[in-house]
C-alpha cells in the first residue's frame, strides 16, 4: 500500500464530512471489502462519489455501455473515495458535452488542436475504450463478447480532436490517482496463463512500436506499470493502422499526480537504469516521439481557465486537494 494512498485517505475523509454535496445519510463509514472503513460510502449512496452535476449521465453511460465501474455494485461506482476510476470521471466527464472547453484543457498538451470531434453518442469524451477490433489477439469471453473495463486491455478514456493541418488525431488516456505498484512478475496469470504468448506477435511484428533493441527482453515488461503501458500502447498503434473511425495519428496519454511519489518507482528489475520515472522509462523505449505523452494532473489544471466550469473547479479543488500544487517540471517523461 502506497504512502500517497494512506495520505489521501483522512483527506476524503474530510471531504466526506465536510462537503455538501454528499448527504447526511452517506457520511457515515462505508463497507470495503467486507469491513466498515471512514474513507468510503454506504454502498447504497456510492453514486455520491461522483460530481454531483455528472452522477445520473455518467452510471446512464456505463450502463448503456455495458462498462464496468471498478469494486462497483448494482450499476454505482465504487463506494471508495479513493477510486482512480471516480476520479477519472470527475475529472473528465464534465467535458463530455463541452467540445470547446475540452479543447482549451489539452491544448496545454496538444497546442496543434483545431477543434474537438464526437467519439461516442455524439460526446466528446468516452470511457473505458478497448477499440473496434480484438487488436491484440486476447481471450473473448465464451460468448465471444469483450468487455470494456474488464479483462480486456482498455484505457480510461478515449478524444479526438482535428489539427489545424486537417489530421484527425485519436487521444487514449490513462488516469492514475493513488496507483502503487510492487514488484511482482505478470509473466503468467494466476490460472497459470502465459501471457508472453499472447502478446508476442505484437513484439515480432517489423513495425513494432517497442524499441526491441533497447529492450533487455520482452519479460521486462510484465511488471505493472509496464505492462499495462505496453498493452495500451500495441492498442494505441493497432487502432492507427486500422484508421479507427478516421484517425490519421492515434497517441497515447499518460495523466498523473505528481504528488503521487509512489507510482513513480521502476518497478521492472531490467529496467533500472533507462530512466528516473516509469514514464520516463516508457517513453524512452516507445519508437515513435509523441506516441507516448505523460503529463501532471495538478499541470492540465493549472493551466485550465473558465468561467462556466467554476463549480467543478472548485469541487475538484476542495476533493483532490493536491491539484492545488504546482509541479516543479511541467511534463513527467
Amino acid at each position: 500500500m502506497g504512502k500517497f494512498l494512506e495520505s489521501e485517505k483522512p483527506k476524503q475523509i474530510r471531504f466526506k464530512a465536510l462537503s455538501d454535496t454528499i448527504s447526511e445519510n452517506a457520511k457515515v463509514d462505508g463497507l470495503f471489502k467486507g469491513k466498515p472503513r471512514p474513507f468510503c460510502l454506504p454502498s447504497e449512496y456510492a453514486e455520491e462519489n461522483l460530481f454531483p452535476p455528472i452522477r445520473q449521465a455518467a452510471m446512464a453511460f456505463f450502463a448503456n455501455h455495458n462498462i464496468a465501474w471498478h469494486q462497483g455494485q448494482n450499476g454505482k461506482p465504487s463506494n471508495h473515495l479513493c477510486s482512480s476510476q471516480v476520479a477519472c470521471v470527475n475529472f473528465l466527464f464534465p467535458f463530455t458535452d463541452k467540445p470547446i472547453e475540452l479543447a482549451n484543457l489539452l491544448r496545454s498538451v496538444f497546442p496543434q488542436i483545431d477543434h474537438m470531434i464526437p467519439v461516442e453518442d455524439g460526446l466528446y469524451v468516452s470511457f473505458e475504450w478497448i477499440g473496434a477490433e480484438n487488436y491484440l489477439g486476447e481471450r473473448a469471453s465464451k460468448t465471444g463478447n469483450r468487455t470494456r473495463g474488464a479483462n480486456f486491455t482498455s484505457a480510461d478514456t478515449i478524444v479526438m480532436f482535428e489539427d489545424r493541418d486537417k489530421i484527425r488525431q485519436a487521444v487514449l488516456i490513462e488516469w492514475k490517482y493513488t496507483e502503487s505498484y510492487g514488484g511482482s512478475y505478470l509473466g503468467f496469470s494466476t490460472s497459470g496463463t502465459d501471457r508472453r504468448k499472447i502478446y508476442q506477435h505484437l513484439f515480432d511484428d517489423p513495425d513494432c512500436i517497442v524499441d526491441t533493441d533497447l529492450l533487455p527482453g520482452v519479460d521486462a515488461l510484465y511488471y505493472e506499470p509496464f505492462y499495462q503501458f505496453m498493452r495500451q500502447q500495441f492498442l494505441a498503434a493497432r487502432m492507427e493502422d486500422a484508421h479507427e473511425m478516421g484517425a490519421d495519428v492515434v497517441s497515447l496519454l499518460h495523466i498523473s499526480p505528481d504528488a503521487n511519489g509512489d507510482f513513480k518507482r521502476i518497478t521492472s528489475p531490467l529496467l533500472i537504469g533507462l530512466g528516473a520515472t516509469s514514464t520516463g522509462v516508457w517513453k524512452r523505449l516507445v519508437k515513435d516521439e509523441g506516441s507516448f505523452i505523460s503529463v501532471h494532473a495538478e499541470d492540465l489544471f493549472r493551466w485550465f481557465e473558465t468561467e462556466e466550469m467554476q463549480d467543478w473547479k472548485s469541487y475538484m479543488q476542495a476533493r483532490y486537494t493536491w491539484l492545488k500544487h504546482i509541479p516543479q517540471t511541467t511534463n513527467v517523461g
